[in-house]
């Protein structure tokens, strides 16, 4: 059986469709539709009706290669960029009746624990009790755990993209707007930091293009080595880093090893939430995990069957109806 996931980012459309057999999903074809959604839509503002329908193009794209490939219809979510949209549920519905793709959002706790969950699988259980960052455009989830799944998780609105709009419209940032990021960020993070340092993780992970942009920058192997090349970033390394991008404008910082312009102008504030949570946490390095929320989102189908999809987050219903109630959401700290 082949099945497919969909994921609408705060920068692309990612397509995965992969062999179900054995109990781990084997990619057979990757693709993506680059939409920079988070250019578009600032925090707390509405996804523009050109952006609605850009991104209503790339699912049915999407939708159609994932047949072409012989899957199931896929499995499609958005994170954070539509998720906060004040006009989320109609960017669902024009999804829905435009293409026939049922897209969703999920609470930010249940994307890290599907991302906990990708982690778990790619590092196995030699890697102990295990701690989770995961850096995307409009949040930063943290999860904690011992098992297949988290123990622990937590979503907060520190994500690389949001956090670029708020503090550097300036390039280069003053030290005074870097020194209120990170202000911001210890802030919101202080609580679930002391959280992760109380579990005490044996091994810590990290997910997202951002980090693995971020581990490239610090000396990590580059992608053309493939997956199963160990990438490690260490806390120092990693602040070293934020003063190197804080001195370039978004357009120089692309031409950084590892640094796309895409994400060039977003890498300082992702550089900052990422040093400030290793420190916060006492953690001095950790693993660059290629296995994230799609391969999360994957795994849950496989072991857990097709039904749990059917209660997962928010579609594009009609009005009043209830939203369907996600099947198991970790404990969490706001």
């Amino acid at each position: 059986m082949r099945i497919s996931v969909v994921d609408v980012g705060s920068n692309t459309v990612r397509l995965v469709v992969a062999d179900a057999e054995g109990g781990v999903p084997l990619p057979v074809h990757t693709a993506k539709w680059r939409l920079r959604l988070s250019e578009q839509v600032h925090p707390g503002g509405e996804v523009p009706e050109e952006a609605v329908d850009r991104l209503v193009a790339a699912v049915a794209e999407a939708d159609r290669t994932a047949a072409k490939w012989g899957s199931t219809p896929p499995l499609a979510f958005a994170t954070a960029v539509v998720r906060n949209a004040p006009n989320c549920r109609e960017v669902l519905r024009a999804v829905r009746t435009r293409t026939g793709v049922e897209l969703c959002t999920m609470p930010g706790e249940l994307e890290a624990e599907l991302t906990f969950l990708g982690a778990r699988r790619w590092m196995g259980w030699r890697a102990g009790p295990l701690a989770l960052l995961d850096i995307g455009g409009g949040s930063l989830e943290v999860a904690f755990g011992r098992g297949r799944l988290p123990d622990f998780v937590a979503s907060l609105p520190l994500g690389a993209g949001r956090l670029t709009h708020e503090f550097f419209g300036a390039e280069p940032p003053t030290p005074e707007l870097l020194r209120a990021l990170r202000r911001r960020v210890r802030h919101q993070l202080r609580d679930v930091a002391a959280r992760i340092r109380w579990e005490g993780p044996h091994t810590a992970v990290a997910t997202s293009r951002t980090f693995q942009q971020l581990g490239r920058l610090c000396g990590a192997p580059p992608g053309r080595h493939g997956p199963f090349v160990e990438r490690e970033l260490r806390r120092t390394d990693l602040k070293a880093a934020i003063s190197r991008l804080a001195a370039l404008p978004a357009v120089d910082r692309a031409r950084l090893p590892g640094i796309s312009a895409p994400r060039a102008a977003q890498s300082l504030a992702g550089a900052v939430v990422g040093h400030t949570a290793l420190k916060l946490t006492g953690i001095k390095s950790v693993s660059v995990c290629p296995w994230a929320i799609r391969e999360g989102v994957l795994l849950r189908h496989i072991e857990d069957g097709p039904s749990w999809w059917a209660g997962i987050g928010r579609r594009g219903g009609e009005p009043g109806e209830q939203e369907p109630v996600p099947l198991r959401i970790a404990a969490a700290t706001n």
